[in-house]
């Protein structure tokens, strides 16, 4: 996935969560699915660091991996 990919899958995760944040309450499953798409969209951001920093270094940005939730979610903000 490169860099467009990867940020063209960002504005469609925003643009569901703004659509689930702007719902005036959320079922179970709409909560649930919040909380999935905050750690997706943490994953493609991580995953975009990692291959501007791999090309910042003279890496091959495409040796970038995408993460686990487990480990994107400890990130400090």
């Amino acid at each position: 996935m490169d860099d467009r990919q990867v940020l063209s899958r960002v504005d469609d995760l925003v643009a569901e969560e703004h659509q689930l944040r702007g719902l005036p309450s959320r079922t179970p499953e709409q909560q649930a699915r919040l909380a999935h798409l905050e750690e997706d969209l943490d994953q493609c951001w991580d995953l975009l660091r990692q291959r501007r920093a791999r090309r910042e270094f003279g890496q091959d940005p495409d040796d970038a991996q995408v993460r686990p939730h487990s480990e994107v979610d400890s990130y400090l903000q």
